[in-house]
């Protein structure tokens, strides 16, 4: 996402969350529409719709928006594009005078739909854009201030309108993500992605890992010949390696250190998270131990996907 400076002030306290109109009951398929003043957090706000797996447009001229939203209805129930968010602003130049006449007319059809409006204050826009040294897109000839102040004139009737306003004057940018996310979420925190991944240390650690799990302190079931053969995700190689000295109490502490780091993330917008575990070969020890981790988060609620990826290597 491009067009605008994100907010990178840092303060706290402040109410960020302006409710104006009580927004619509949206059915299954949800429609967002994200407009506001150059600087205060769109493209912010468009990404952290992307990374819940909303279909997030750009740019979008408000004409466009009828047979957009029109996507969401075609193919079976469950099927086609089921949350849209399109981000339609002063950058659309004439065509953005059309917005209010298309909403009205959505409204009119019966369209379930939302307007987040993302402001600030006129000192932190002039900030942002003197820090990222662009122009703002109305002003012209003339200054930051007079391009403000032109798109607030154009700006003020959907502002009025909109179902929710968030004014990112004193929000970082994980301060606005968070903001954004209760817009769409109720206020319900979205579930951490973990990722626990087996490996073997002879074919290196995975690059993307941000905990690094070393299993070889236990016992190797590579030189038991009966379980050489098998992997960690066989029973009998589980049972070995789960039954060895010190197995159990090394999962037990491991997942509970986990907890205070996992909630971190969550305060910190980090919501993927991979956890590499790894033994010599990444055959035996380091399944069994990364299967065993991963039931044990899903038992605490966490969303958990386990894999090995060094099994079926020589």
């Amino acid at each position: 996402m491009t067009g605008e400076p994100d907010p990178l002030t840092v303060p706290r306290g402040i109410p960020a969350l302006e409710a104006t109109t009580p927004a619509p009951r949206l059915n299954s398929a949800q429609v967002l529409i994200i407009t506001g003043m150059s600087g205060a957090g769109r493209s912010k706000a468009a990404t952290v719709l992307e990374d819940l797996d909303w279909y997030v447009v750009d740019n979008l001229p408000a004409t466009m928006l009828t047979p957009l939203v029109g996507m969401m209805q075609r193919g079976a129930p469950g099927g086609g594009v089921q949350r849209l968010a399109a981000v339609v602003d002063a950058r659309g130049g004439e065509f953005f005078a059309d917005l209010a006449q298309v909403l009205a007319d959505m409204r009119a059809a019966g369209t379930d739909y939302r307007v987040l409006f993302l402001d600030a204050t006129d000192e932190s826009l002039v900030r942002r854009f003197e820090q990222v040294r662009r122009p703002h897109p109305l002003q012209g000839d003339g200054r930051i201030l007079d391009g403000i102040a032109a798109e607030r004139r154009l700006l003020a009737d959907i502002r009025e309108q909109a179902d929710v306003v968030i004014d990112s004057s004193e929000l970082n940018v994980h301060d606005l993500a968070r903001e954004v996310r209760k817009v769409v979420s109720g206020g319900a925190d979205d579930a951490l992605r973990i990722n626990v991944l087996s490996f073997g240390f002879k074919y290196g650690i995975p690059l993307d890992a941000d905990h690094v799990v070393d299993v070889r302190f236990l016992a190797n079931p590579y030189w038991v010949s009966e379980l050489r053969h098998l992997s960690g995700r066989d029973a009998p190689v589980r049972d070995y390696v789960l039954g060895l000295p010190g197995a159990q109490v090394f999962i037990d502490r491991y997942v509970d250190a986990l907890e205070p780091i996992l909630a971190g993330y969550l305060q910190e917008e980090k919501r993927y998270v991979t956890i590499a575990v790894g033994c010599t070969g990444g055959k035996h020890r380091s399944v069994a131990i990364s299967e065993a981790i991963g039931a044990r988060l899903r038992a605490r609620g966490q969303h958990v996907i386990v894999g090995a990826r060094d099994l079926g290597k020589e």
